[in-house]
């Protein structure tokens, strides 16, 4: 039995892992992954030179009035008005962030801690609607509050969750009333 055994323990077992070959493989990920980061910025920013020719968002006024509705939760970024997946990124508007908004006469204040803030006036306003998705954010129907307004005689759609989505409908319903009446009242 001793030959058995001495022939067992001289034996050398065989390399497990060729650490060179991992490494390599390793590093060649990572960069690749950098890669694909670095075209997904430049991306970003070349977007954002292509619509470079949007005006400076509104700043609100000093004195917006009595506010009618107000609201918290996110801002999930806007799109060309029609075309959900036509990110608009220039000026800050492809920046998702928390976001406040409150409605008053003179227009929607969209406050954002962190990104931009921007003023919408009430002239500018265009439409509300409840959607289920917005570029880089798809919830379930209705689950998205979507305000369409004009800027730079572009239309424009912003998406908006609110941290109580039973707010949602009451948003619609109010913004829409505001436009009617002020196009109305335009039309005299």
């Amino acid at each position: 039995m001793t030959p058995l055994i001495l022939l067992a323990a001289e034996k050398e077992s065989a390399q497990v892992t060729d650490w060179a070959a991992r490494i390599g493989w390793v590093v060649g990920l990572g960069l690749f992954v950098a890669l694909v980061y670095w075209l997904m910025r430049e991306g970003w920013k070349w977007r954002g030179t292509l619509q470079g020719d949007l005006p400076e968002l509104s700043a609100a006024p000093g004195d917006p009035g009595p506010v009618r509705l107000a609201l918290t939760g996110r801002y999930h970024g806007s799109t060309t008005a029609g075309q959900w997946l036509d990110r608009i990124v220039a000026r800050g508007l492809g920046t998702r962030s928390r976001a406040e908004l409150s409605l008053t006469d003179a227009g929607l204040d969209v406050v954002r801690p962190g990104a931009d803030d921007f003023f919408v006036p009430a002239a500018a306003l265009r439409g509300a609607r409840l959607d289920k998705g917005i570029a880089g954010k798809v919830l379930t129907e209705g689950g998205l509050l979507v305000i369409t307004w004009e800027h730079g005689g572009r239309l424009i759609d912003s998406g908006f969750r609110a941290d109580h989505a039973a707010e949602h409908n009451e948003w619609v319903e109010t913004l829409n009333d505001m436009i009617n009446k002020t196009e109305t009242e335009g039309a005299r």
